[in-house]
């Protein structure tokens, strides 16, 4: 199938590196405009520079306005800036998200799982609520969350990622749900174990690595690509009939067990502490 972006703008957070890149870079060869989003404006220049160097003709053009998602009044200026670049907003693929800490839920940095929660939950509300008035002031639009399969499949110890990606999944079935009347579709993604510079400590672990293999029907890392094509789909008319869905891209890993990370884990709390003990 043929999917055409042209004449169309779109914003993509996280846009400077992995996913958020990865995406932007596919709209533009699909022939969409996009604005690249995040917190550092180095980064987004040369992730535009790159993609506008890899344009041929019929593709799009990236641009970047830095901000930060847990910031409601500079996500505000970047949803404004990308809506001013031709007057309207097509859609939203909302990528920035992270974890700030790691470890047993006895032992969760209550300052990281605040700072988590703010990123994740606050900064897709955020992102959400503005561009949103736009799409709809715009006839409609698409929005693609980008979620985790550590919101569906418990990740043991990864306590402050795995419930705040759940809550952006219900957000997204929440919006879906608000803005159909408006012609605003609302979709979530729920990538697996994607090839990132973020993930390359699990991919260099040799028990990890296998562990997420033995747990994948498909046996293979997933990459960008992977997640880029199935958000451009969404964007486009051929997801027209598409809303209040969250979608597992993840070779099928959800169909079994979260990755088991003690291998990793063990050497910083104890096999005592990976089972709650506080000394």
């Amino acid at each position: 199938m043929q999917i055409s972006l042209a004449d169309r703008t779109f914003l993509v957070t996280g846009g400077g590196s992995g996913i958020g890149k990865g995406v932007a870079a596919e709209v533009v060869a699909a022939g969409g405009d996009v604005m690249l989003v995040g917190r550092n404006a180095d980064r987004l220049a040369a992730a535009a520079d790159e993609i506008n160097a890899a344009s041929v003709d019929g593709s799009g053009t990236a641009r970047y306005e830095p901000a930060d998602v847990t910031n409601e009044d500079e996500v505000a200026r970047a949803v404004a800036a990308a809506t001013a670049w031709h007057g309207r907003l097509n859609g939203v693929v909302h990528c920035a998200g992270g974890s700030l800490t790691i470890g047993p839920i006895t032992q969760v940095d209550s300052e990281g799982w605040r700072q988590t929660v703010d990123l994740n939950v606050n900064g897709t509300m955020y992102v959400l609520k503005h561009s949103a008035r736009e799409m709809v002031r715009g006839g409609g639009g698409s929005f693609v969350g980008i979620s985790s399969i550590a919101s569906s499949n418990t990740h043991r110890w990864f306590a402050s990622y795995g419930p705040s990606k759940a809550a952006v999944d219900n957000l997204m079935m929440l919006a879906a749900d608000e803005l159909g009347a408006s012609w605003v579709r609302v979709n979530g993604i729920r990538p697996g174990l994607i090839r990132t510079d973020m993930v390359a400590p699990i991919l260099d672990s040799p028990e990890i690595s296998a562990d997420y293999a033995a747990c994948t029907p498909l046996p293979r890392p997933g990459e960008v690509t992977d997640i880029a094509g199935t958000a451009v789909f969404l964007l486009s008319d051929a997801a027209a009939w598409i809303t209040g869905q969250v979608l597992n891209v993840d070779g099928g890993h959800c169909l079994r067990r979260g990755p088991d990370m003690s291998s990793m884990l063990e050497p910083v709390f104890g096999a005592d502490g990976l089972r709650g003990v506080v000394s």
